[in-house]
């Protein structure tokens, strides 16, 4: 146990050093397209006084004096009041597209509907760290680029231990060191890198989504519960994330009707399920009812909006569709074509993931007992529920690794005594399986796949579809794939390249793109 916790903590020292690294490239690589190239857009520097002349904490630190309807001094300084003006007004620039939103919110608060389209979690983090560890800075470079440097350092610390907890997720359910290593370093350069290093949400969602699930697997529910909560509240497709309370109440309901025979068990278990489940929507839904209170109940407008006399008043669903056009089909025109090809490798990358899995699970239901690998699975989570979280990610991988090899033995020798499965069927479920096979034949693996189908679909029939490259750069099965794709004999060594082609393309040309105000996924 001490030489596999050493070594485990070497492979997470060596993510941490990727996931560093990483980050130095983005960075370097903004900086020097920015140098390099004029922005297209440059009215991300035009920022207007909040509304509020309350909004805004410091106008006394610029040395303003918060007058009336200039509201804030620190905002209403002109360049030569502060000590670093040219440090001031580039980082102030570097906001662009969704950043300037949240910047803009961490500042004023939520001040138009269609900024509650922004989920709460990203501003406020910004507005707590420049009103506390980065507040010395303000009378330096002013208020507003000080909540852009703070979310830039947020989200670029999020996503390094985001990639921890990526690599300690995929070794738990994969079983495979050598695979979860490849995956993990796959996304710390994924496709999508330049949003995770810029004032987006994707970082805190995937630190709290991808936090949230290793530990809900390693059976500290409550800590799960918590993480995967705020993870609801960084982005709103976090809510999604409480069907794994779902897919693991329904393996402990399983497990208590077949093999413990106690009924009153499974109720409980699904019980505990529902009850958590709901608890990720909370943050979500108390989002709405805030917008709700502040658009529908206390707005100054004669007029009430229109989602708010629904019989379900969802502002999120509104803002989406009546602002942004987001809705099935609507995307589906000849000019949004180029649109789908930009998104065409994501899909594409995902879609073989999805076939990859449910392949493996289809062919292993008829040569071996779905019904014990549940069980199985059941009996794992009941041993999650009482042990500390490091001890049991290596223990599980290790009982696990074994289980599955005692299993193919016996396949094996059950497979030679009565001849019922083809050749090609043992060549690919005996001894020439890939390294990291073993945990992805796994009944675990389940949950991802059937989320990542599920953000797959809506990406191309519902969304923005080039959103996509960053909506579905969370999901662990797309690197999975890629990892195994690597690890794979010659045969798919090409594929494997351009995968690697793929990712680093799209960082160069995000970084070109995005940082310079044109559009980019």
């Amino acid at each position: 146990m001490a030489k596999a916790k050493a070594k485990a903590k070497g492979s997470t020292a060596h993510v941490l050093r990727v996931a560093l690294f990483s980050r130095v490239i983005l960075l370097t690589l903004i900086a020097l397209w920015r140098l390099l190239f004029s922005p297209y857009d440059t009215s991300a520097s035009l920022n207007p006084n909040c509304l509020s002349s309350s909004s805004s904490p410091s106008a006394t630190a610029a040395g303003g004096g918060g007058g009336g309807g200039e509201g804030d001094g620190s905002r209403s300084s002109p360049p030569d009041a502060l000590a670093l003006p040219s440090a001031a007004a580039a980082i102030g620039s570097s906001v662009v597209w969704d950043g300037v939103y949240f910047v803009r919110i961490a500042e004023c608060g939520y001040e138009y509907e269609q900024s509650f389209a922004f989920l709460p979690l990203l501003p406020v983090a910004i507005s707590l760290l420049s009103r506390s560890v980065f507040a010395p800075l303000i009378p330096l470079i002013g208020y507003r680029a000080v909540l852009a440097l703070s979310g830039y350092v947020l989200n670029n610390a999020a996503f390094v231990f985001a990639a921890v907890y990526f690599y300690r997720l995929s070794l738990l359910i994969l079983k495979d060191e050598a695979t979860a290593l490849r995956a993990s370093i796959l996304f710390s350069f994924n496709p999508a890198s330049v949003f995770y290093s810029s004032i987006y949400s994707e970082s805190l969602y995937a630190l709290f989504s991808l936090g949230g699930l290793f530990y809900l697997f390693s059976g500290a529910k409550t800590v799960a519960m918590i993480l995967l909560a705020l993870s609801g509240s960084a982005r709103s497709n976090g809510a999604l994330n409480a069907g794994y309370f779902c897919f693991q109440a329904m393996l402990q309901a399983y497990g208590a009707i077949y093999q413990k025979r106690k009924p009153i068990l499974a109720v409980q278990a699904i019980a505990a399920g529902v009850v958590q489940s709901l608890f990720v929507f909370v943050p979500f839904l108390a989002f709405q009812a805030y917008g709700y209170l502040n658009i529908c109940l206390i707005g100054n407008s004669y007029e009430p909006r229109p989602w708010c006399k629904a019989k379900i008043p969802l502002l999120y669903g509104f803002i989406q569709s009546h602002y942004w056009g987001v809705g099935f089909l609507r995307y589906f025109q000849a000019k949004q074509l180029p649109n789908f090809l930009l998104a065409s490798p994501i899909l594409s990358l995902a879609v073989c993931s999805i076939v990859h899995y449910v392949s493996i699970l289809y062919r292993k239901f008829p040569l071996s007992s779905m019904h014990k690998e549940i069980i199985y699975a059941a009996e794992m989570k009941s041993m999650g529920t009482n042990e500390g979280s490091d001890d049991m990610w290596i223990s599980n991988s290790k009982l696990s690794s074994k289980s599955t090899r005692d299993h193919m033995v016996r396949q094996r020798k059950q497979e030679g005594r009565n001849g019922a499965q083809s050749s090609q069927d043992k060549k690919s479920m005996g001894r020439t399986l890939p390294d990291g096979m073993q945990g992805e034949s796994s009944i675990m693996v389940l949950p991802f796949i059937l989320h990542l189908a599920f953000m797959t679909f809506t990406a191309f029939f519902v969304m923005h579809v080039q959103v996509a490259t960053r909506f579905l750069s969370v999901s662990p099965p797309i690197y999975w794939f890629a990892s195994y794709v690597l690890a794979s004999p010659s045969s798919y060594k090409k594929w494997g390249y351009l995968i690697c082609v793929y990712f680093v393309t799209y960082i160069l040309l995000g970084s070109l793109l995005f940082s310079n105000f044109y559009p980019f996924t």
